[in-house]
């Protein structure tokens, strides 16, 4: 005979809008943010900085040249690379 298994309860505070609920606790810390890394060692900080950095700032992708473009000063207005 199969016994049945007890229910789960789960948290109450999780059944509400979870994405609203991590947005308000984000943008308090991002507040609080100057504050907690004013707190921190210098090592510390750069090192937070540095994992912040790839939200901020763009990925730098190389640049190749191509076939057809422009070699040499004279091609390129004289603009040389």
């Amino acid at each position: 005979m199969k016994k049945d298994k007890p229910k789960v309860e789960y948290n109450k505070p999780l059944t509400g809008n979870i994405r609203d609920t991590l947005k308000e606790l984000m943008k308090k810390e991002l507040e609080q943010l100057p504050d907690t890394l004013e707190k921190l060692d210098p090592a510390q900080r750069l090192n937070i900085l540095c994992k912040l950095i790839p939200y901020v700032l763009p990925k730098v992708e190389s640049v190749t040249h191509m076939l057809g473009e422009p070699d040499n000063e004279i091609e390129n207005n004289g603009f040389n690379w």
